[in-house]
């Protein structure tokens, strides 16, 4: 896919995902901007792509408009927007589906939602007119659910579900939208929990979720899953709420004696 002369912007690019997209997309010729909360990170990131780099509270919907604007007037109009940065936060410690604290739920919603409606209310209509690319990176657990973080799992749900939005109300003008469910990857957000229910499926690593991304992008394809089984489970969810909510109740009680009672 030759990306020579467009410009993307990549959030949580400072490690994993973020970061694997970002080198993959200026290795097919993107121009990079990048931003995460770590704004040292983000800023190494973009000066390797020889690019931007800068610290950006992607839930600050004044901040994140003026970064645009800046990669704009830097490097030219966005064409593909990658939002991907996302939070996660276990409903421990008493591991009751709403035992998280407000503040938590509220910022798993800000940061795995909010900060997508955001960029799409300055970007999608623009990017639409020019064939632009709009990816949101939800989760497997957005089709499925995470055992033990009842509001990451809702949380990405709502983002499978903005997306299928985005690409329902702006795909006929020209907006390509890509939504990118991960099972187990190795990154950040998951060290120290990788016994949990996340990873039964084994862990990849985050350059092939890069590459996939890059593979779905040149076919214009939606949904971006990393293992083979997703699409499967999500199916028979799909089909049988009971029956996979039995089995997900069975799986929760595997996981739990299998970690002193902890279910991730």
């Amino acid at each position: 896919m030759d990306l020579t002369g467009k410009t993307a912007i990549v959030t949580g690019a400072a490690s994993g995902i973020g970061k694997a997209i970002a080198t993959a997309l200026h290795a097919h010729g993107a121009r990079i901007a990048a931003i995460d909360l770590d704004g040292q990170g983000a800023e190494v990131t973009g000066a390797s792509l020889g690019g931007l780099g800068a610290q950006v509270d992607v839930t600050d919907e004044a901040a994140l408009t003026r970064f645009i604007n800046r990669t704009e007037r830097s490097l030219g109009p966005v064409d593909i927007y990658i939002s991907n940065a996302g939070i996660g936060v276990t409903d421990g410690p008493g591991w009751g589906a709403g035992d998280a604290p407000n503040a938590a739920w509220q910022a798993c919603w800000d940061v795995n939602v909010m900060a997508s409606v955001y960029a799409a209310r300055h970007l999608a209509r623009k990017m639409a007119a020019r064939g632009g690319h709009f990816l949101v990176t939800a989760s497997a657990a957005g089709l499925l659910a995470q055992i033990g973080d009842a509001a990451y799992s809702a949380t990405k749900a709502a983002a499978v579900s903005f997306a299928e939005s985005l690409a329902i109300t702006h795909g006929d003008d020209g907006l390509i939208v890509h939504c990118l469910c991960p099972e187990g990857v190795r990154t950040p957000l998951v060290e120290g929990v990788e016994g949990g229910a996340q990873g039964l499926s084994g862990y990849i690593e985050a350059d092939e979720v890069a590459a996939r991304v890059l593979e779905a992008m040149a076919e214009k394809r939606f949904l971006i899953t990393t293992h083979a089984n997703t699409a499967q489970y999500a199916a028979l969810k799909g089909a049988e709420r009971d029956r996979w909510a039995a089995g997900m109740r069975k799986l929760r009680r595997q996981v739990m004696a299998a970690n002193d009672g902890r279910p991730m």
